[in-house]
């Protein structure tokens, strides 16, 4: 196991990291940082194991705990803005209801075509909302099994009346 030096000597900081970092190694940048739980084991593992005749500086303390504070305050925000994100595009797309509407749709075989109705239904999947749409004639559009087609608003090129 590697140890830090420094103010952190003997530590095993550097193993800490290095599992947190082999365990997001298949994930995007942002989730590989270091969250909450690997902040406090850090922090928790530095104070456990501090020289009592050199003990950490004040000031570095609460510079530690201010940085947690703000993971904690960017956590807290992040998830505030995913739950407005999602209720907004609900509300939205309820102002979709009975417009002529255009979007593109891939089926099982992957070919991608556009089809054209009026938005009939609007309904809310894993926190997306899905709509079907009825053709001229007042029938749901539906897809190569009967099913009727759910398609997501990010699928709709242009809206009309």
């Amino acid at each position: 196991m590697s140890t830090a030096t420094g103010a952190t000597g003997g530590l095993p900081i550097d193993a800490l990291i290095n599992q947190n970092t082999a365990a997001n190694s298949q994930t995007s940048s942002l989730n590989s940082q270091l969250g909450e739980t690997a902040f406090l084991q850090l922090l928790t593992t530095q104070l456990q194991n501090q020289d009592p005749l050199n003990p950490m500086d004040d000031t570095q303390s609460v510079a530690e705990l201010a940085q947690f504070s703000a993971l904690q305050a960017t956590s807290s925000l992040s998830d505030s803005f995913s739950s407005f994100e999602s209720n907004f595009s609900v509300m939205q797309s309820a102002g979709l209801l009975g417009k002529t509407v255009s979007a593109q749709t891939t089926d099982a075989s992957g070919n991608v075509s556009t089809v054209t109705g009026t938005v009939k239904t609007i309904s809310v999947i894993n926190g997306v909302p899905e709509f079907t749409l009825a053709d001229s004639s007042g029938n749901l559009v539906t897809d190569s099994n009967g099913q009727p087609l759910e398609l997501p608003t990010s699928s709709i090129l242009s809206i009309g009346n």
